[in-house]
């Protein structure tokens, strides 16, 4: 099946329903030979969109991705950049992370030499920073934007008062607005998507640029029996995902995705495609962002635009049925 677009939110950007990310992977799980393979594998596909940030694997993520966009030929207009500010990339004194104008500017400045790229298209405040007004992030998001340097500026894991209180700053002083926001979104995490985010859909026409559409690996069914060698959940650092296999509702989530592998079958697509395509439902879903570590991972993933006319409404209640319970 061909790739699909959305707009980003009320702009006029089009982004491509399933997008790459570098998260955990890129300059950590995987060399940088299989990191051109899957770039090179989504592009063709007609994938425009690759997420990053500065703390993925402390910059070097950025750099193996530049690398790649260096050798690729592809045309600049032909794709979209990303970067994330706010837990900075390598060091932690003062100023090095977080979301003050030193650091904001600084890191996209850092940012755009490691992509080796002129502008980021899409630039994220990876988290929010309650130490800095947001007046002072929104103003330098602006200026850089205003410079070129930026096009778009959106937030990750805000909160909607959050995201509202920038908006209205932004209004008030004239400044750019975020446009996206990048949550978590899957079948077991969804209330504040689904909830909370509600009212910005309408009022700011919201864009969102969404992460483990997987539940971290939960929903491809591998974690069934425990946490594997070489899993995403098995590699340092990522402790704090194993909660999700090993933490409270856990096995009422394991039991869950049994349930919907049956699902699954019965559609005669795969869990992992069934869950991807079930964020791609979602109206307010701009892109769905993609992890993988293989080639052959990514195309399967790739393949669940074939699956989203099969989610009828009774299969879309049945499957709302089998994960809300068990939702956050």
């Amino acid at each position: 099946m061909n790739m699909t677009y959305r707009r980003l939110g009320k702009s006029g950007l089009q982004v491509s329903t399933l997008s790459l990310g570098s998260w955990v992977t890129f300059g950590k799980q995987i060399g940088d030979p299989i990191a051109r393979k899957l770039m090179h594998a989504a592009y063709d596909a007609g994938v425009n969109f690759f997420d990053n940030a500065e703390a993925y694997a402390d910059g070097q993520a950025e750099i193996v991705m530049g690398g790649i966009l260096k050798k690729s030929g592809w045309r600049r207009s032909s794709y979209l950049v990303s970067s994330k500010v706010f837990f900075g990339a390598k060091g932690d004194r003062p100023n090095e992370e977080g979301l003050s104008r030193k650091h904001i500017v600084e890191a996209c400045h850092a940012a755009l030499r490691r992509l080796q790229v002129d502008y980021l298209d899409l630039y994220f405040c990876h988290r929010p920073d309650p130490a800095t007004p947001i007046e002072e992030t929104a103003r330098a998001m602006h200026d850089l934007i205003v410079q070129g340097k930026v096009l778009y500026w959106g937030t990750s894991e805000w909160s909607a008062a959050q995201i509202t209180r920038a908006h209205a700053i932004c209004a008030r002083l004239g400044l750019h607005a975020p446009l996206m926001e990048q949550p978590q979104y899957n079948l077991f995490h969804r209330a504040r998507f689904e909830k909370e985010y509600a009212p910005l859909y309408r009022k700011f026409g919201l864009g969102t640029t969404i992460w483990s559409p997987l539940a971290s690996g939960l929903l491809t069914g591998k974690y069934s029996r425990g946490i594997p060698k070489g899993s995403r959940l098995a590699t340092p650092g990522l402790e704090w995902l194993r909660g999700i296999v090993t933490g409270p509702g856990a096995a009422r989530r394991l039991a869950a995705v049994q349930k919907l592998a049956k699902v699954a079958i019965e559609l005669d697509t795969t869990l992992p495609r069934l869950g991807i395509a079930w964020c791609l439902k979602n109206p307010h879903v701009s892109t769905v962002i993609l992890g993988a570590s293989k080639v052959a991972q990514l195309r399967e993933n790739l393949g669940a635009l074939e699956v989203v006319d099969r989610l009828t409404p009774a299969v879309m209640t049945r499957l709302d049925r089998i994960s809300k319970p068990v939702a956050d």
